[in-house]
């Protein structure tokens, strides 16, 4: 009996260290699946019309995450989070961390952190973007935003994602202020990253492309506002023998209000590129949008998004940006986008979405699309049917 107890007394003293650190162990485990399957109308291009194409898509959003906390006394805490993409095609390989991951500090006077995050901008946009999806076949951010999700001030100064506006920027340090009666201010700027490189050398242009960003937010009952600034230093390409240090600067501004079942928001955005010595290209876009819970379950959602004419004093050179990209400056230079959806909530963590999406050019444009389609001619349109699945855990 006396053996049989200490056996039992031993156990016991290896598996206490175990127990007491799992008691004290925060982190969480949580994220978003999302699979998307449709049928894009990729409209005309200069050569003639493309078939209509299917596409099985795991839209932005798509995410695994592990995020923990440590309490360090006196009000302070230190956290981490780490989110990868997670794609159920298994098509996209792509590592850790990967969407909004971190490390900081926070307490009564704010949250300071250091990782990739969606930038003071984004989250300024974000409570008038009602009514419509973001990336896939029913991306509407292209158009008003020039897209959403990850970006690199790096490899955005070779004009890659130059143009987009709701960020989730790598290489920030960022700070949230504490709220204050539904009132935030946030705060971040990005690294010079590209100063490293061996190719450039002392006094040639673009050394540091970096994304400095400020946005503020109120939220408190039905009413929701946003409103923020954006600079992208440096961003006129970057190689040493490029014309310039060329900055982009953006201002927007949103606005959401709940009528009891339904919400309303939209949002405007004015951006300007400095695309060489004394030239420059000005956009204006906005967004209006809808969502309607009807019912129990269902829901009614639409959003229109429309870009205007390319102002400013350049009016030749290539475009600058993929889908959404700014044209040389000019007459019908714009487009618009609009979609119709209807979502079914099977629980709060689950729901199917089906909606059509439509994006038309202006006459004098190519730069506007569904999702990752191909490029189109002047002047065309392109289209989608889609169904979404969204589960949350």
């Amino acid at each position: 009996m006396k053996k049989k107890l200490m056996a039992v007394a031993v156990a016991g003293a290896f598996a206490a260290p175990a127990v007491a650190l799992a008691q004290a162990s925060t982190v969480q485990i949580y994220g978003t699946i999302t699979y998307e399957y449709g049928i894009a109308n990729q409209g005309r291009a200069t050569a003639g019309d493309r078939p209509n194409v299917d596409y099985a898509d795991t839209p932005g959003g798509t995410s695994i995450g592990f995020r923990g906390e440590e309490k360090l006394g006196g009000g302070l805490s230190a956290w981490f989070q780490c989110e990868s993409s997670a794609d159920v095609r298994a098509m996209d390989q792509t590592g850790f961390c990967t969407r909004n991951s971190a490390v900081g500090f926070k307490g009564s006077w704010g949250n300071l952190h250091f990782g990739r995050w969606d930038t003071p901008l984004k989250r300024a946009l974000g409570p008038g973007s009602v009514g419509g999806e973001e990336t896939g076949l029913m991306g509407m951010s292209f158009l008003p935003w020039g897209g959403s999700g990850g970006a690199d001030a790096t490899e955005s100064a070779d004009e890659a994602n130059r143009h987009r506006w709701k960020r989730r920027e790598a290489g920030l340090t960022y700070y949230e202020s504490p709220v204050f009666n539904g009132f935030q201010v946030l705060a971040a700027f990005g690294s010079g990253n590209f100063a490293a490189n061996s190719a450039l050398t002392s006094g040639a242009s673009n050394q540091k492309p970096r994304v400095i960003s400020l946005g503020a937010t109120y939220s408190a009952g039905p009413l929701g506002i946003g409103l923020g600034y954006e600079k992208h230093n440096d961003f006129n390409g970057f190689s040493a023998t490029a014309a310039g240090d060329g900055d982009d600067k953006a201002w927007g501004i949103s606005l959401a209000y709940r009528f009891g079942t339904v919400e309303v928001g939209g949002t405007y955005l004015d951006a300007k590129y400095e695309t060489g010595p004394g030239l420059n290209r000005k956009k204006k876009t906005w967004t209006l949008g809808a969502d309607w819970r009807i019912q129990g379950p269902h829901s009614i959602e639409a959003m229109y998004a429309k870009a205007g004419d390319t102002k400013g004093n350049d009016t030749a050179g290539a475009v600058i940006g993929g889908n959404g990209g700014i044209s040389a400056s000019g007459s019908d230079t714009g487009g618009d986008a609009w979609q119709l959806g209807y979502t079914y909530s099977f629980s709060k963590r689950t729901r199917l979405k089906l909606a059509y999406t439509r994006v038309d050019n202006d006459r004098n444009t190519t730069t506007y699309r569904i999702g990752n389609t191909a490029s189109v001619a002047a002047g065309e349109d392109s289209s989608s049917y889609a169904f979404r699945i969204v589960h949350r855990f």
